[in-house]
């Protein structure tokens, strides 16, 4: 093991990659602690201290929202951006004919989600800004400065560090190693985990806690980053027959191998997606602090661990799951390649009968995979609302960290094995000479 990890460094476009990753990722961080002029860190993270809303948004930020540092907004309304551009890419005429253009089409459509990026963060900046302004303790006022000086001020801060947060990420799935902004959403998590340990260390020290259920928490998170690990990498094979091909005295083809559809094809993207859509009341929410009725709705209906919030956030991940697939995923494009370099699925014709055939084994073995994650992301909340745990247990961080983790090391495996290294999943020795 310490050999492989060795080869990684032996690999220079790779350790250059890694490190270049390793710097985004402690500005981003050295972001998360730049306090916005004008308001009480103290107040606020009082404040918001229970309310399990923005804790959880909190936990998406990195720490950045509860102390509201210039990147308070984290990298969601980029992720509101990017739902919304491909909801509309399939139903908006244009937008599918960008994405039928190749590089160029998929450059401009990053340019419209950038665009939307700006407008989304300025309008949940305006609506934290508002939401600022009306948090008080005692008499005691979180925001020090004049309203009117502060709101404009605010807005434009959450924005610009909205901006920058999405530059970052974008510059690690450029020049660094893994998907940049699921990275950012990692380390955020990530960065929380030693204060998570401690609280329950505390908790469990002053007997405010039983450590029987620590126990029990400690051998379910083990379970649940288990079964991910065994579901991300779970795949049906399909057998793929290519006939011989004889071209003057040379043999060509006669091969035999399959086509691995993967239970899980979307990644992580299908959680953030929906935990994304789910922020959305709460900022709504913001807006208007002082309706009785919304913060009930927000606080209460929409709760993390209710009944409601459970159910919607688990279709939503069902949905992205299919949605998510169907975008990286063509199961038409797959069989005219297979046609062309004159392969065929055993029993099944080739062309639409070929096509029809991966959609729904694809379908089939998604659907379970998306209940699963499903599941995994709402069942811990049960946990977290009768027991008090941290959010740091909770599915969702699991399900994200865990996935990101997996793909950012199947990306890794992927430079050593094109340079004739053994990768991280499977036994042997180095092979070929060292770089």
């Amino acid at each position: 093991m310490f050999e492989k990890f060795a080869s990684v460094f032996r690999i220079e476009e790779l350790r250059k990659r890694i490190f270049y990753t390793l710097m985004i990722l402690v500005v981003y961080r050295i972001g998360g602690h730049i306090p916005t002029p004008g308001i009480d860190g103290s107040i606020l993270t009082a404040a918001l201290s229970g309310n399990t809303i923005f804790g959880l948004l909190d936990l998406f930020a990195g720490g950045a929202f509860a102390k509201a540092t210039i990147f308070a907004l984290g990298i969601m309304p980029y992720i509101s951006a990017s739902i919304m551009m491909q909801l509309m890419g399939a139903v908006v005429p244009y937008l599918q004919r960008l994405q039928r253009e190749g590089e160029e089409g998929r450059r401009k459509i990053t340019q419209y989600t950038r665009y939307l990026t700006v407008m989304i963060a300025s309008m949940q900046a305006w609506a934290t800004a508002i939401f600022l302004t009306s948090i008080n303790i005692n008499g005691v006022s979180a925001v020090f400065m004049d309203h009117i000086s502060f709101i404009p001020l605010t807005v434009l801060t959450f924005t610009c560090g909205c901006i920058l947060i999405m530059w970052l990420g974008e510059k690690i799935t450029e020049n660094g190693i893994g998907n940049g902004i699921s990275l950012i959403i990692f380390i955020g998590i990530i960065a929380r985990f030693p204060e998570a340990i401690v609280e329950e260390i505390q908790l469990m020290y002053y007997g405010v806690r039983p450590i029987w259920l620590e126990i029990a928490m400690v051998v379910m998170m083990v379970l649940v980053i288990a079964a991910v690990i065994l579901v991300t990498r779970a795949q049906r094979k399909i057998p793929v027959q290519y006939p011989k091909k004889i071209v003057g005295r040379k043999v060509f083809g006669g091969t035999s191998t399959h086509l691995p559809l993967s239970v899980n094809s979307a990644g992580v993207i299908p959680i953030i997606f929906a935990q994304s859509i789910m922020f959305l009341p709460a900022t709504v929410a913001q807006l208007f602090p002082e309706t009785d009725w919304i913060q009930n709705m927000v606080g209460v209906w929409l709760a993390p661990g209710s009944g409601v919030y459970s159910l919607v956030y688990g279709l939503i991940i069902v949905f992205f799951a299919f949605f998510y697939t169907a975008i990286v995923f063509n199961p038409m494009e797959i069989a005219d390649n297979m046609r062309r370099n004159g392969g065929y699925i055993p029993g099944i014709r080739p062309g639409r009968n070929t096509s029809e055939y991966i959609e729904r084994i694809l379908t089939r073995i998604t659907l379970p995979g998306a209940i699963f994650f499903a599941a995994i992301a709402v069942l811990p909340w049960l946990l977290i609302s009768r027991a008090n745990v941290n959010f740091f247990f909770g599915g969702t961080s699991v399900l994200i960290v865990v996935g990101v983790a997996l793909d950012t090391l199947q990306q890794i495996e992927s430079h050593l094995m094109m340079r004739h290294y053994e990768g991280f999943m499977k036994k042997g020795k180095i092979r070929g000479r060292s770089m």
